[in-house]
């Protein structure tokens, strides 16, 4: 038996980024409808996401995408459509739901870790980039925060100078409302100092603990739970689009992850 997907299309090979049934009849739920009494939708909404997917999984540019899906510029087109009115990111928040939902879990972690990861930019680099003297990086950096199962809570793309500090604030700033709940973040000693702790405090209440995770020793190891954010790391790092940024605009950046763990959570949600 094949481990290729079933297609919505018979009259094309399935690539391995396409969605199964399965997986499709979870995300179908979430796309949006079309509004109004205008013309029909006549291009088919599951092809269109298997594009965005296989551009995420190959890194391919949006116009070296196959014939046999529907033509670039309709791809790119809901892709941005879909950025410019957030549904990406309601779409990602609303499967992590489901998937805490179904492990068991509160809709709402009361534990989150955060870090943050650099990337370089390519010569075709929007006006948000710099250089990261720590990791000697010119590009951007993501600054993600994540619940107790790896899953992201909220994320920010910078200029890769950008304070890790900073960035965790405003990422627990903008996903305020997915931590009703939270009684501790960890961080690593990149985020130590009693500035940075008052302004979670002041951002997610007085009650919020941060933990600061140390090396013991400067060789590797596994640090007890930061790993579960590096594995994030881990799982972006899959999709070759994201090996670097390629995109002009940060907010298209985190579009386009936002996207790719939406492809993970489909498939963990089907499975």
């Amino acid at each position: 038996m094949s481990r290729l997907p079933e297609i919505a299309n018979p009259h094309r090979q399935p690539y391995p980024s396409d969605m199964s049934d399965r997986e499709w009849e979870v995300l179908r739920k979430l796309v949006p409808e079309p509004k109004g009494f205008g013309h029909p939708r006549m291009v088919n909404l599951r092809e269109v996401i298997n594009a965005i997917f296989y551009v995420q999984r190959s890194g391919c540019q949006w116009e070296m995408l196959p014939h046999d899906f529907p033509p670039h510029p309709t791809v790119y087109g809901y892709f941005r459509k879909w950025q410019r009115k957030g549904i990406w990111q309601r779409m990602h928040d609303q499967l992590r739901h489901q998937l805490r939902q179904q492990m068991g879990r509160q809709e709402n972690s009361s534990v989150a870790i955060a870090d943050s990861q650099s990337v370089k930019t390519t010569e075709k680099r929007g006006p948000v980039y710099g250089y990261d003297g720590g990791k000697k990086v010119k590009g951007r950096k993501r600054h993600i925060v994540v619940d107790s199962q790896g899953l992201v809570i909220g994320m920010l793309v910078s200029e890769a100078n950008g304070p890790e500090r900073l960035g965790a604030v405003v990422v627990l700033h903008e996903a305020i409302s997915q931590l009703r709940q939270l009684e501790v973040i960890w961080v690593d000693q990149g985020y130590s100092g009693k500035n940075f702790a008052h302004a979670v405090q002041q951002v997610c209440g007085d009650h919020v603990r941060v933990e600061v995770v140390e090396r013991t020793s400067k060789e590797f190891e596994i640090l007890p739970k930061r790993w579960i954010v590096e594995r994030t790391f881990g799982w972006l790092n899959g999709f070759r689009r994201l090996s670097k940024d390629y995109e002009l605009y940060t907010t298209i950046s985190e579009a386009m992850i936002y996207g790719s763990l939406i492809r993970l959570m489909t498939r963990r949600l089907a499975s």
